[in-house]
């Protein structure tokens, strides 16, 4: 194929890639391969992108044999791969391998880390680009925004906020990246300060991200206010539910709800499955069957959030009968681990254990899926309440058999197994994993010493209590939101 004709179709597969037609994308690729021509960086480089991990991997094998993948470029768009894809190793990898890092291959091990909820090892890598000369980008500023975010580091997210004023760096493409951050350490007043310096340079994301951080913090009236003078999105109105949502708060809820239905937006499912769930989580049942009942289009996360709302509330029942009417004949939506996860939890709270044996067994048999640990500590939980601790033990040798790595949690439920039935050696083992695994977690202790005392080893629950004491750790107090209607004043009005 001449290299005018490779370079071409290079820019077809690019352009078909772009557009979300990854059937066409595959399609040129396959047509370039069958034709014996050597594929470069261009080539493969957006075929990475192309939304299919088992594709990914095999493009990657490719690149590897008919040595394509020394490029930069090929490393970076391999890494960002695997990583989109949960396999966090993989891009850590391929990272390792890359010979001359530029600073897009560094940003995107940077981002990984903080897609992955690892900011701790995200700032590591900015040490080590500092360390390099790596000139940091807006990219850079902003992953390192999110790490400080997830962190809830207010010091380090100041630095970075005048490391981006002193370098001159443009505060519109930050903006949106700072006030997130100003708004979930509950800074709201930095965060208004810079939404207002912008002056015109205010777009829709920047003020989504606002009133979501507003009514996350109960700044109601501020939140209002910026609606009233933008048209509200689909984006705004559902950020602001999820915000309401979180604290449980109905009646700001209510008036969103509200202001979904004026604007036309309930046509949106995604909206509308934070809305289910802001009902649900206030407690409003009933409302949120009613919501579920008239959506025109749910997917999973409908049926799976509609679930949960009933198994959370008690109502075991019901959960089951929506499951079963989820697997029905005509329904092309699928369960997924976390639909399982839900009706089990609903099993759980309901104490129905031949129905959580089912639904457990369902998942690998019927569906071909692999049931995660946190699926073997709420199935556990199940048969310890019930007094089937030798299937506890059963299956949790067929868990390590499967390869399933026990998570705390899962000790922790056997632990609170053996608790239930008196299991003293074998509770003991499941405690010493438990405090390897979180040795300052103060739930951990608690749990040892129930289990101590249900046994009648009194003498080890004081021990326990002493060793809480030197640690300093202390059982955090439970708590309720309860929500005030009449203190919300000065809503403003929505054109």
């Amino acid at each position: 194929m001449p290299h005018r004709d490779l370079y071409t179709l290079n820019s077809l597969i690019a352009s078909h890639v772009r557009s979300g037609n990854a059937v066409a994308a595959l399609s040129v690729f396959r047509r370039i391969h069958r034709a014996g021509s050597h594929l470069n960086s261009y080539t493969l480089t957006p075929v990475l992108a192309v939304p299919d991990p088992i594709c990914g991997k095999q493009v990657h094998a490719l690149a590897i044999k008919t040595g394509s993948d020394t490029p930069t470029v090929t490393k970076t768009a391999l890494m960002d791969m695997y990583s989109k894809y949960g396999q966090l190793g993989g891009s850590v990898r391929v990272f390792e391998e890359v010979g001359f890092k530029d600073v897009v291959t560094w940003n995107t091990m940077l981002s990984s880390f903080v897609r992955h909820g690892r900011p701790e090892e995200a700032l590591a890598v900015l040490r080590e680009m500092q360390k390099e000369g790596v000139w940091l980008s807006e990219f850079t500023l902003c992953s390192l925004l999110k790490a400080c975010t997830l962190l809830k580091a207010f010091q380090q997210g100041k630095q970075v906020h005048a490391l981006v004023v002193v370098m001159g760096r443009d505060l519109v493409v930050l903006g949106t990246a700072l006030i997130d951050f100003y708004t979930n350490v509950e800074c709201i007043e930095e965060a208004m300060e810079i939404f207002h310096n912008l002056n015109w340079k205010k777009d829709d994301v920047m003020r989504n991200s606002l009133i979501s951080g507003c009514v996350r913090n109960r700044r109601y009236k501020e939140a209002f206010l910026i609606m009233s003078a933008m048209r509200p999105n689909v984006v705004a109105v559902t950020s602001a539910l999820a915000a309401c949502s979180k604290n449980s708060d109905l009646w700001v809820g209510k008036q969103i709800h509200c202001v979904a239905i004026r604007f036309g937006f309930t046509f949106d499912t995604q909206l509308c499955n934070v809305l289910l769930d802001m009902y649900a989580k206030c407690g409003k049942i009933l409302n949120a069957r009613s919501l579920f009942d008239r959506m025109d289009k749910k997917d999973v996360v409908s049926w799976t959030s509609m679930i949960d709302a009933y198994g959370n509330h008690g109502h075991g029942l019901e959960a089951l009968e929506l499951f079963k009417k989820m697997e029905g004949e005509g329904n092309s939506i699928l369960p997924n681990l976390v639909t399982f996860l839900a009706v089990l939890s609903a099993c759980a709270h309901s104490g129905k254990v031949e129905q959580g044996r089912e639904c457990f067994n369902l998942i690998q048999e019927k569906y071909n899926l692999d049931p995660g640990p946190e699926h073997y500590a709420c199935f556990i939980d199940i048969l310890g309440r019930a007094g089937q601790i030798e299937e506890v033990w059963c299956l949790f040798n067929n868990m390590v058999k499967n390869q399933t790595k026990p998570t705390a949690a899962v000790w922790a439920a056997i632990l609170n197994a053996c608790s239930h039935n008196l299991d003293v050696s074998r509770g003991e083992f499941a405690a010493k994993n438990l405090l390897e695994l979180e040795p300052n977690k103060p739930g951990n202790y608690v749990l040892l010493s129930n289990f101590y005392a249900a046994v009648g080893r009194w003498d080890s629950v004081n021990e326990l209590r002493s060793i809480m004491r030197k640690k300093g750790l202390v059982k955090e107090t439970g708590n309720s939101w309860v929500t005030v209607a009449h203190c919300h004043e000065n809503i403003q009005h929505i054109n």
